[in-house]
C-alpha cells in the first residue's frame, strides 16, 4: 500500500517552487505531521475546513524553515477515509484551506509536498506512521523533482527495496509517538512537540541545528 499525494498521483512529476531568496537546496527536508503541528488536532479528527484551527505562528515557522533551506513534506495519517467517514476530495479541500491560511501569515510558507495515509490502523500499512513509507516516498519525490528525474514503478524504491539517503540534515516533527517511530525507522532526527503549540515548539531547535 503506497501513500497518497495531495491532488496528484503519487509518482506524478512535482514542479518545485524556488526556495526564498534563491537559497539552494542542499537536501534538507522538514517532514511534518499535520494535526498538532500545523493545526489543532482532535481525537474525533479534523473533518472539514470549518474545524481547522491553525496553531500559533505555524505559517511563520514554515516560512522560516524554507528560508533556512528546507523543503517541507507533510506526512499525515488520515484513516477516516478508509473508515468510510469521508473521502479524498474532502481531505484535499482541508489541505488547500490549511495552505491558504499558512500563506496568509507568511508568503514563504509553501508546503512543497503533502502525503497522507488513508489506511485504517488495522491494516498496518507500510504507508502509515510509525512505519516510514511516507518519508521514503517524500524523499524520492523531492529528489526526483530537484534533479529533473521521472519516477516510475521501476525506479521508485519502497519498503524493503528502499535505498537510504543521507537524512543527517533533515527532521521529522510530530506530536505523537508514531511520528517519532516513523522518524527512527527512517533514520531521521525526530522532534516531539506539544500538540497545543505545534511547530513553534520545535523551530528554535531545528534552526539551531541548522547553523
Amino acid at each position: 500500500m503506497y501513500p497518497h499525494r495531495h491532488r496528484s498521483q503519487l509518482l506524478d512529476s512535482l514542479q518545485l517552487q524556488p526556495l526564498p531568496s534563491h537559497v539552494q537546496w542542499s537536501g534538507k527536508i522538514a517532514y511534518l505531521d499535520r494535526d498538532g503541528v500545523l493545526n489543532v488536532g482532535s481525537k474525533y479528527y479534523v473533518n472539514d475546513t470549518d474545524e481547522v484551527v491553525i496553531l500559533p505562528e505555524a505559517g511563520r515557522c514554515v516560512g522560516q524553515l524554507r528560508r533556512a533551506g528546507f523543503r517541507i513534506c507533510i506526512c499525515t495519517n488520515q484513516s477516516p477515509i478508509d473508515r468510510g467517514w469521508w473521502d479524498h476530495t474532502r481531505l484535499a479541500k482541508i489541505h488547500d484551506y490549511i495552505q491558504d491560511k499558512l500563506f496568509e501569515e507568511d508568503e514563504d510558507a509553501l508546503l512543497d509536498l503533502i502525503l497522507y495515509s488513508p489506511y485504517h490502523p488495522v491494516t498496518n500499512s507500510f504507508a502509515r506512521k510509525g512505519n516510514p513509507g511516507m518519508l521514503q516516498a517524500g524523499r524520492q519525490i523531492l529528489e526526483a523533482a530537484h534533479n529533473n528525474l521521472i519516477l516510475n514503478e521501476s525506479n521508485f524504491n519502497y519498503a524493503e527495496q528502499y535505498i537510504a539517503f543521507d537524512e543527517s540534515q533533515s527532521v521529522m516533527v510530530g506530536d505523537r509517538m508514531v511520528d517519532m517511530e516513523a522518524a527512527s525507522n527512517h533514520s531521521v532526527h525526530g522532534i516531539h512537540v506539544n500538540g497545543k503549540i505545534g511547530i513553534l515548539d520545535a523551530i528554535e531547535e531545528i534552526l539551531r541545528g541548522n547553523t
